[in-house]
């Protein structure tokens, strides 16, 4: 499927609204704005550990202002501890504060209130203990609980992303074709929550930068204008400009889940995937949204994490699971993972979540395109989108090739006969609607090759090749690739063996072409390097 037709599954996926709202940043500026010069002098910082003295690294550590000992009703600052279980929280105004750690599988740590003065460095150390274990001698006695202003977090992941390195070919699973067909759907996966640029014309968002580069003049710690000015700039394409002012908003404000979302956005665009998977992770234990965890859970499919992206989509599909695109991606994962009937059954599922977007449909044609016979239920559902979209030219084409599958493209017995039949009528009726639909020319040649009819099958395979386009596309040279070969081979068929060579040279040097355009861009792919948290394997997360 080219590029082109993928505009398909984007025109109908609703991309996600970002949840901070432009009227309500300045409430959230106005709470992070310093009291004067000096105010912001004070620093609290320390080591989490656990009750043997082991650094505990990642733990997560809150920290908010309090009055008395009542929490004020504003949002706790968090930051992680480094490898050696450090922390710090660096400039705080004075004033009263609760300090709380908390880490996967131990009791959460609190202290406070503390008292901190203007330009004090308050050292505080946290140790967390292991979970208490029920009242033996009450089996229904609850275990502790986390403290009640813990994130909504749906729980701790079981891997951490500790490194990129060169990427590899082990991502993906069985041959060079199959490769291509996970990197293809990766790149749509993600392309499922990217929001196009905003449509204001240019000379309100000129006049909208200034109006925002002077409230920044006037107070460079307005935590709203330089969140609004770097947004602005990532809507506008300028990934480098949106930088420095969404940093500095994620430090004004380390608590709001949108600007280190946006963050994540361009590190990923300016080629800094590691910062960028930690920024998105950040948000997503922020605020647990779809498109949070969705989004980090991309950023590790399109890099290569594949075991640690199926378990971030699978408790995503859990925690949402009426969201088609959580479902989706979760297929994706267990593609590239070469597990097919999982792939599948987690489509059919989207495309029964939602039966008019065409969207589940589409992964599960491209999916179904390049594997064996297609379940049962599969053949069901790509049906059910030509009934619900008959003009559309991927729907006849998609459970064409289904249906031919199916059959294995016997044509012995009257029912393989029939079957034929429709599959051609589908074919026939794609490319009325798409005349430049090279893959369906492609099906076509295949098909009358089956039959023997090599007349009309070299002439199907001489129209895949002319309709397809001439810029390089790794999709598209798949399709001239096959339709060279086979080419070839009709012509041997046919006795012309002069034709055949040169349609076996031509296709040589397309194959070669594309593997080496291939291996170029998996070469400039870093590949995440995963760690686990515990010996327990995430090899096969339940689905």
């Amino acid at each position: 499927m080219t590029s082109g037709h993928f505009e398909q599954a984007r025109i109908y996926v609703v991309v996600c609204v970002l949840a901070t709202t432009a009227a309500l940043a300045p409430e959230r500026a106005q709470s992070q704005e310093p009291a004067g010069k000096g105010a912001l002098q004070a620093m609290v910082q320390g080591y989490v550990r656990d009750s043997s003295g082991r650094p505990m690294a990642n733990a997560t550590v809150f920290l908010q202002i309090a009055t008395g000992s009542e929490t004020l009703a504003t949002q706790p600052q968090i930051t992680h501890a480094d490898s050696e279980g450090a922390y710090r929280f660096v400039a705080l105004r004075a004033g009263v504060y609760t300090l709380r750690a908390e880490m996967g599988g131990y009791e959460g740590a609190i202290v406070g209130p503390v008292s901190v003065a203007q330009r004090e460095t308050k050292k505080i150390d946290l140790a967390l203990a292991p979970p208490k274990a029920s009242d033996p001698g009450n089996p229904g006695a609850p275990k502790a609980e986390k403290p009640a202003q813990a994130p909504a977090f749906f729980d701790e992941p079981q891997f951490t992303v500790a490194g990129v390195t060169q990427a590899t070919n082990s991502g993906g699973h069985g041959s060079d074709t199959v490769l291509r067909t996970t990197e293809a759907l990766a790149k749509a996966t993600v392309s499922l929550n990217k929001e196009s640029a905003g449509n204001s014309s240019a000379a309100t968002s000129a006049a909208r930068e200034n109006s925002l580069r002077d409230a920044i003049a006037r107070q460079p710690d307005n935590f709203a204008a330089n969140w609004q000015l770097g947004k602005l700039f990532v809507d506008a394409g300028k990934p480098t400009q949106a930088l420095p002012y969404l940093e500095r908003a994620s430090r004004l404000n380390p608590a709001d889940a949108e600007a280190h979302h946006q963050l994540g956005d361009v590190e990923e665009k300016l080629g800094n995937p590691l910062e960028a998977v930690r920024e998105y992770q950040r948000a997503a234990e922020l605020d647990p949204s779809e498109p949070h965890l969705f989004d980090w859970g991309s950023e590790l499919l399109t890099h290569r994490a594949l075991e640690p992206a199926t378990e971030l989509f699978t408790k995503g599909n859990r925690q949402f699971p009426k969201s088609v695109r959580m479902l989706v991606a979760l297929g994706v994962a267990w593609y590239s993972r070469g597990s097919y009937d999982r792939a599948a059954k987690c489509l059919v599922n989207a495309s029964d979540l939602a039966p008019d977007n065409p969207t589940p449909y589409l992964f599960m044609g491209k999916m179904q395109s390049l594997e064996g016979t297609p379940s049962g239920e599969s053949v069901e559902r790509l049906a059910r989108f030509v009934r619900l979209q008959p003009e559309n030219a991927l729907a006849n084409y998609y459970y064409a090739v289904s249906l031919w599958k199916q059959s294995a493209g016997a044509v012995d017995t009257k029912r393989d006969h029939e079957r034929s039949v429709r599959v051609e009528s589908l074919l026939h009726k794609a490319l009325e609607l798409d005349p430049k639909l090279g893959t369906a020319y492609l099906q076509l040649g295949i098909l009358y090759s089956q039959r023997t009819d090599f007349s009309r099958a070299i002439s199907a395979y001489q129209k895949a090749i002319e309709v397809s386009p001439e810029e390089f596309s790794p999709e598209v040279d798949e399709t001239l690739e096959v339709a060279h070969y086979r080419l070839s081979q009709a012509y041997l068929r046919t006795g012309n063996k002069t034709m055949a060579q040169e349609e076996l040279q031509l296709h040589d040097r397309l194959s070669k072409k594309t593997k080496e355009h291939a291996e170029r861009e998996r070469r400039e792919i870093q590949q995440f390097v995963i760690s686990l948290r515990n010996e327990d394997s995430i090899s096969q997360p339940q689905n």
